[in-house]
């Protein structure tokens, strides 16, 4: 009997050996997994750029004369901008407006926001201080803790330019807004009509920027001719985030407006011309 027993009691000793290396091994490979998550998760905290909180109510130009004065700006100063004007962009196209629901600027179809923000800077184009510049490269924008994360080091702009087919402005313009939608958000609720209500949602955003740019005193263009994998692989997106605006922004070189007397001037001959209203 005792004989019978001690291949059992070796078998179950080698069983148990087997099992503890298997765990000690599970756990060095969870440390591990640890360490690198620690690690990236490091890396990213060293390479966020904490916005300047947005402002309200700073602008003194009324969105009447920011609509009137809207125009699509090709052409730029060679002038960078502030870190507190691409602060207060970024913030008008997708910012948090309702800190109870978190709802953003922008009207979304049953609160699922669909878009994701990049932002490419030029060399020296984002000034910190007076003696800092905010580095070159390729950003995504949290809206949640209005900050920047860095996703690609460098000045990106000629790349973006090339992929939107030469479009030189997309490369003078020292700041470029890329709107990207992750379609699933809102097809997944809406079904096919979703794909419509991420492109309405995006065209909010845009003209979100051009009202801000205005009122910031800087000018802008929303450009929808690029290739799309191109583009994507230019900022680091995901591959279900599908790019569908680059918006460049800057000084602009000839700055447009309009007043109000010539906008009534306009509309009273408009009316006489058609018949509305006699001479």
């Amino acid at each position: 009997m005792g004989n019978c027993l001690k291949p059992r009691v070796a078998i179950i000793y080698a069983v148990l050996l087997i099992s503890l290396a298997i765990i000690v091994y599970l756990g060095i490979i969870h440390l591990l997994k640890v360490n690198e998550e620690q690690r990236r998760e490091y890396l990213v905290k060293e390479s966020v750029v904490l916005l300047p909180l947005p402002r309200i109510g700073d602008n003194v130009i009324s969105v009447e004369r920011a609509l009137a004065n809207r125009r699509s700006i090709r052409s730029y100063l060679d002038k960078p901008l502030t870190i507190h004007q691409v602060s207060q962009l970024l913030w008008a196209a997708y910012g948090i407006n309702d800190v109870k629901r978190g709802f953003k600027t922008c009207p979304s179809a049953g609160a699922t926001y669909p878009l994701e923000i990049y932002l490419i800077v030029g060399e020296n184009c984002v000034k910190v201080n007076e003696t800092h510049y905010l580095s070159a490269g390729c950003y995504k924008y949290s809206p949640r803790t209005h900050a920047l994360f860095l996703v690609k080091e460098g000045d990106l702009r000629s790349k973006l330019a090339a992929a939107a087919l030469g479009q030189e402005w997309v490369e003078t313009a020292p700041i470029d807004i890329i709107i990207c939608a992750v379609y699933e958000r809102t097809v997944g609720v809406y079904g096919e009509r979703g794909y419509r209500y991420v492109h309405m949602e995006a065209g909010h955003a845009g003209q979100n920027i051009y009202l801000e740019a205005t009122a910031l005193g800087l000018g802008t263009v929303v450009v929808g001719a690029f290739h799309d994998d191109e583009v994507r692989k230019i900022i680091g997106a995901k591959s279900n985030e599908h790019p569908l605006y680059i918006i460049p922004v800057g000084y602009p070189k000839q700055p447009y407006s309009i007043e109000e007397e010539d906008l009534w001037d306009y509309i009273m001959s408009m009316r006489k011309k058609t018949g509305l209203m006699e001479d």
